[in-house]
């Protein structure tokens, strides 16, 4: 069986206003996982494109999420800091990878069941066809690894089966070319962690989103501290203490969902708060969750308010990000190229 370097790729949305979920949820192990592994770390552009969207606030969410990346602590040189669109061969691949993906894969995607409501018949098809867009990020550069929360791991495991189906299909070609017996790695996912699928401070059952109505249910990384004890403060919760077993969070989604925000902040497992704070009733709690909220997110905040009046310098990082992207994914695209017999 083909072995492949390890590699990881992740990206994020430019759809504004980041929030507490994107930091604990990606964006936190993505620093963590640049000291461990190469790493490509993607502004998912197009993506954002398959629901209705304004073409100003893209460019400049785009710039938003790159200076979250860096003052969040993602290293540029070390790391490949990109914007999707920079780099073709993504949607290359996507329509390659459209003509090995079946109807009934995609059928089964149950986000877009989500996003796409009651009327399905004006979803666009880019929305339809997301997961195989995703596969193509992934695959492109033949990484082995992702970082998903919960809700993307039905998408990576897609992207196995077309990357499998591909090393199927095309076994000969991928042996006669001289790629052993698969081209494409089956990449695993990363998923682990205390707080994976942060959910929405009003709601323990919803996932934290910045398209909530309230503000109330989410802290942008660009909260200042009043506004983040204030949302902490007047988050839901019911009227039980705190448990001193993680056991007693089982059917108290707002209580386990703070108890995982305060762990994931504190780099501790859920146990270990529940040991300090059981017992304990919800203010108190609260107060002490909004003042470590407020710790590790003034640092990020104050640098990506420095970067965000530097858009030269970001546009440059994404220039040479998707340089470097670019040197990458060309050579598998071509491999790929001469793999189906398509002449070039």
């Amino acid at each position: 069986m083909a072995t492949f370097p390890e590699r990881v790729f992740s990206g994020v949305q430019p759809t504004g206003n980041l929030h507490l979920g994107n930091y604990l949820g990606a964006i936190k192990r993505f620093v963590a996982l640049q000291a461990t592994r190469p790493c490509l770390y993607c502004v998912v552009d197009l993506h954002a494109m398959t629901l209705p969207f304004e073409p100003a606030q893209l460019a400049r969410t785009t710039r938003e999420v790159t200076a979250a990346f860096l003052a969040c602590g993602i290293d540029p040189k070390a790391n490949v800091v990109f914007n999707q669109s920079r780099v073709a061969e993504h949607a290359e691949l996507a329509w390659v990878f459209d003509c090995v993906a079946r109807l009934g894969w995609l059928n089964r995607m149950t986000q877009f069941k989500e996003k796409a409501g009651k009327d399905r018949e004006a979803a666009s098809i880019g929305l339809y066809n997301y997961p195989v867009l995703m596969a193509a990020d992934i695959l492109v550069y033949r990484a082995t690894h992702v970082p998903v929360g919960d809700d993307q791991k039905q998408h990576l495991e897609l992207a196995r089966d077309i990357a499998q189906k591909f090393n199927n299909d095309f076994s000969a070609s991928i042996a006669a070319h001289g790629h052993g017996d698969a081209f494409f790695p089956l990449p695993e996912p990363l998923i682990q962690g205390p707080a994976t699928r942060v959910m929405s401070l009003r709601d323990g059952a919803k996932k934290m989103s910045k398209s909530d109505p309230s503000e109330n249910s989410y802290i942008a990384l660009t909260d200042d501290a009043d506004t983040i004890a204030q949302k902490i403060r007047k988050a839901k919760t019911d009227p039980e203490p705190l448990p001193s077993e993680v056991e007693g969070l089982a059917q108290r989604p707002e209580a386990d969902n703070l108890v995982g925000i305060f762990a994931a902040l504190a780099d501790e497992t859920k146990a270990n708060v529940l040991k300090r704070f059981g017992g304990a009733q919800f203010s108190a709690f609260k107060s002490a969750l909004a003042d470590l909220t407020i710790e590790k997110l003034a640092p990020i905040r104050s640098e990506m308010l420095r970067l965000s009046a530097d858009p030269d310098f970001v546009d440059s990082v994404l220039a040479d990000g998707a340089d470097r992207a670019r040197a990458m994914a060309r050579p598998n695209m071509d491999a790929v190229k001469d793999i189906l017999g398509l002449v070039r």
